[in-house]
């Protein structure tokens, strides 16, 4: 299936940037009303203000950036806060990575802003697009409706009051009611919520409305930013093939802090790699990549490409891959042990496949074993030394043998030259070219009635890829047969909830007896031996048929059956045609004594 990351606070253990901070330069005299006067006192105004310093190379009374994003349980009362003065302030969070955003939370110390923008940048700060915009009023400062009038605007007034004056949140939320995304691992998932920096602009400021205050001597000592938490929800970027990166559930933890920080690289599942699972793995590119469907669940998964262990690593081809019907795709890199091919499926030139191993081997191609003398270059292709099937050796005119290392019969002088035709009727002495007067050293052979005379000239083939492909002619389905051809996904059994939600027709033990290919669909004979469940269709504990419905021509079912097996088989019913089918859905597993037990309990108790 696929997957996904926890979600954590992507600002920890990271510090944001900031244009101004209090105090950067000289300490500043700045003054505000305590919290507990500005949250509970509000009728009575705002009561006395407090004027204190600030100066950030004092820790005690420095409110750095880093403030923001600490950990709020350990220090609620920790805050960053601007110069004084400033209307335009940036809050800026880079990412050394991508990540996905869930939501922002803001939470002000001083009133908040009366206009304020988040955007987001998806290529490491060069461009910069708007996630929200903030105001007091939409359409005088942006141009754009209230979403609290037409929903789905990009404006909304609900985080812009000046009240309450302290602990004022400010909130986003990438997923809502107006972004309603199916997958989430789709392009246009990937849009919305993929960022490698975050930024908040501020725009205006705003004064607390205190009643009955009075006038304040130095209002400018009020005038600033001040936040105490900016909390950014998120999650590794994985395209749904991981559900964590390094460290536990997807956090490294800082020795001697519970602080979890949402790393940025996955651990990939599905056979695929990369910072981001954005690629398949080495040996898995025979399709290509895909990102797990967030809509269906399917993993998407990449196929291993079938290198016959000759090769470390492939790359998928698409000519390839369209030449092939988009069955595959996969071209082997680097083949080892003397093969090429882009399954490394033959010999290299100068070695011969060994028949006795298979192609699996290390040891599956051996070097040509031609006589130097006897052997010629210039072969039906240059690079051959020998044809790469047989081994046999292409000779200079006259020679013979598998190895080139003797005369042909009818010629003597072995050598540099080949051999010379004997100038006689018949065959010579081949050291010396006399002539034999007789029949005894003549070759005979035994050839039966009916029967073909041995070629005594071996002729290269059309090499090809043939060689290995599957025969279309196999029929039958036990994977015993072609153990590397079928490759199943089994369904497995998880909870009780998983499998009483299947809602399987029948479920019963099985011997499967035979298989056959019908041409349009599979049959598979069984003899039932126990009977768990039944529907509709009436089971006998006798021989009967089960219908396959994912097969192919190539000796496989999927799931597999393998004649001779005893099976806890759970599948779907035709009761129209009284068929039992048997596909992706199904549970299909060996039999063991205490599966049988532990799936009837599941029905007896578990299925209601």
């Amino acid at each position: 299936r696929s997957c996904n990351p926890p979600v954590g606070n992507l600002a920890t253990g990271r510090t944001p940037v900031t244009l101004t901070t209090c105090g950067q330069n000289s300490t500043e005299l700045y003054c505000f009303y305590p919290d507990q006067n500005l949250l509970h006192q509000m009728s009575h105004g705002c009561g006395q203000p407090r004027c204190t310093k600030c100066n950030a190379n004092q820790p005690d009374n420095s409110h750095l950036p880093a403030e923001m994003t600490d950990d709020f349980f350990a220090n609620p009362i920790s805050w960053w806060q601007s110069a004084q003065g400033v209307h335009r302030e940036e809050i800026r969070l880079d990412f050394e990575t991508e990540f996905y955003l869930t939501h922002v939370i803001a939470v002000f110390k001083s009133p908040r802003p009366a206009a304020m923008v988040l955007e987001r940048s998806q290529d490491y700060g060069q461009t910069w697009r708007p996630y929200k915009y903030f105001s007091v009023n939409c359409t005088a400062t942006f141009g754009l409706q209230d979403d609290l009038i037409e929903e789905g605007s990009m404006c909304t007034s609900r985080y812009s009051d000046a009240v309450p004056c302290t602990r004022g949140e400010v909130i986003y939320r990438a997923l809502s009611p107006a972004n309603k995304i199916e997958d989430p691992y789709s392009l246009e998932a990937q849009d919305l919520l993929k960022l490698t920096n975050l930024r908040l602009l501020l725009l205006k400021r705003q004064e607390c409305p205190c009643r009955g205050s009075g006038l304040v001597e130095k209002p400018q000592r009020f005038a600033h930013y001040a936040i105490y938490d900016l909390i950014v929800r998120g999650s590794c970027f994985c395209n749904g093939h991981a559900e964590e990166s390094p460290g536990s559930m997807g956090f490294l933890r800082e020795a001697g802090s519970c602080v979890g920080i949402v790393h940025g690289k996955c651990v990939c599942r599905h056979n695929t790699a990369g910072d981001h699972c954005e690629k398949c793995a080495p040996l898995y590119n025979d399709q290509p990549w895909k990102p797990g469907d967030g809509k269906t669940g399917a993993p998407n998964e990449c196929r291993k490409c079938r290198c016959h262990n000759h090769a470390d690593s492939c790359h998928f081809d698409l000519s390839v891959w369209l030449a092939s019907g988009k069955r595959s795709g996969g071209v082997c890199d680097n083949c080892k042990h003397n093969t090429e091919g882009h399954r490394c499926q033959r010999c290299k030139p100068g070695y011969y496949r060994d028949r006795g191993k298979p192609m699996s081997s290390a040891e599956v191609c051996k070097p040509c074993s031609c006589q130097p003398m006897g052997s010629a270059n210039a072969t039906f292709s240059r690079s051959w030394r020998c044809h790469p099937k047989t081994g046999f050796c292409y000779c200079k005119p006259g020679v013979a043998g598998p190895n080139c290392d003797r005369c042909l019969m009818g010629y003597w002088g072995f050598g540099e030259n080949g051999c010379r035709p004997c100038d006689c009727a018949r065959d010579c002495d081949q050291h010396t070219g006399n002539c034999f007067n007789g029949y005894d050293n003549e070759p005979f052979f035994n050839i039966p009635i009916g029967g073909r005379i041995p070629d005594l000239v071996q002729m290269p083939t059309n090499d090809s890829e043939e060689e290995w492909k599957w025969n279309d002619h196999e029929q039958g389905f036990s994977a015993l047969r072609h153990p590397e051809k079928c490759v199943c996904k089994e369904k497995v059994l998880g909870s009780v909830t998983d499998f009483c939600q299947m809602k399987y027709a029948y479920v019963i033990k099985a011997r499967i007896l035979s298989a056959h290919d019908k041409g349009t669909h599979a049959e598979v004979v069984v003899k039932v031996k126990k009977v768990l469940k039944s529907g509709k269709v009436k089971i006998a504990r006798s021989n009967r048929s089960i219908y396959p419905e994912s097969w192919t021509n190539r000796g496989c079912t999927c799931p597999i059956l393998n004649p001779g097996t005893d099976y806890l088989i759970a599948g779907q019913e035709d009761s129209r045609t009284s068929k039992l089918l048997v596909n992706m859905n199904s549970l299909v597993k060996p039999w063991k004594a205490y599966l049988g037990k532990q799936v009837s309990d599941i029905l007896r108790i578990g299925c209601k």
